[in-house]
């Protein structure tokens, strides 16, 4: 059911609870989405729709700057082109 209004608190609350614990398990399990499968329902049953797709973009851009600052930037290597 989508609503327009602004979620309460306590949705925003169980959002964000739901979101931070598929995160954990993805983390615990090397992002296999596959035994986090109840944790992504739960996630995706507590927030809306464009917060989902807000955070996951949002988890894989802080995975991106933590590789970047573990490994530092390794441009692509070059296609052949002069």
């Amino acid at each position: 059911v989508a609503k327009m209004s602004a979620p309460t608190m306590e949705e925003r609350k169980a959002c964000w609870g739901a979101r931070d614990e598929f995160w954990q398990c993805m983390d615990r399990h090397g992002d296999d989405a596959s035994k986090c499968e109840k944790l992504r329902l739960s996630f995706e049953s507590r927030c809306p729709q464009q917060w989902v797709k807000h955070f996951d973009k949002r988890r894989d851009f802080l995975k991106y700057k933590r590789k970047l600052e573990t490994e530092g930037y390794h441009p692509p290597e070059a296609t052949g082109k002069s």
